[in-house]
């Protein structure tokens, strides 16, 4: 479908547009694998690792973009994961894990593509924006529940902090005011067509971290 299609909103435009490479992240072997019981709370360790260096590109470029015409409107600290992941990681790994995280070679390009984006293209933050967050306000919320079970974690306690937005009261309203942000994002059609292109991206970067994920765990018989 075509981004210059501005009779459909964009928020719908985006979700479908994206969608197949969004089935092909949430359906890797490695989450296949992870949400089914099958890893040890170590993969999920390990997991929950990469994410805390792509949000540190997402979100330490926050602050510069709040002025900024696109991606400000969408700058909302309640969305802020940083400190959670670092809570959850302490938990799962103990004090002093930061000295030994290391990202994948594939997080480190898809952090790097979010840190660029930030720098030169805020349309593109956006992009990378709305692939997280949103999946985490829906998606994630899957994950935290199967954490808990499988691994035993408190219900939405330590472990599982990530996916917990202490200042989002109500999501669903939360997720339906975002996606009118997105119908209402300052660009062209051209630039929406852009966005939607680096929508496929970021999913493609989280296809490529469960990739080498699955590699570093690999899949139980």
């Amino acid at each position: 479908m075509d981004a210059r299609a501005t009779a459909t909103p964009f928020s719908t435009l985006i979700r479908t547009a994206s969608h197949e490479a969004h089935t092909e992240a949430e359906t890797s072997t490695f989450m296949s694998d992870l949400l089914g019981g099958r890893l040890g709370v170590d993969a999920y360790a390990r997991y929950t690792e990469q994410l805390w260096f792509v949000y540190r590109a997402l979100e330490g470029a926050a602050d510069r973009l709040t002025d900024d015409p696109v991606a400000g409107p969408f700058i909302r600290p309640e969305l802020f994961r940083t400190p959670a992941l670092e809570r959850d990681l302490e938990h799962l790994r103990g004090p002093g894990w930061q000295d030994g995280a290391v990202p994948l070679p594939a997080t480190a390009a898809y952090a790097d593509r979010v840190a660029e984006c930030a720098r030169t293209w805020p349309a593109g933050y956006v992009a990378h924006h709305y692939t997280r967050y949103l999946g985490d306000l829906s998606g994630g919320q899957i994950i935290r529940d199967k954490a808990e079970r499988t691994w035993g974690f408190a219900r939405k306690g330590d472990g599982v902090r990530f996916y917990v937005f202490e200042g989002i009261t109500n999501p669903a309203a939360f997720k339906r005011g975002y996606r009118e942000l997105l119908d209402r994002v300052n660009a062209d059609d051209l630039e929406k067509q852009r966005i939607v292109d680096e929508c496929k991206r970021a999913f493609a970067f989280n296809t490529a971290v469960f990739r080498e994920l699955g590699e570093e765990f690999p899949l139980s018989a």
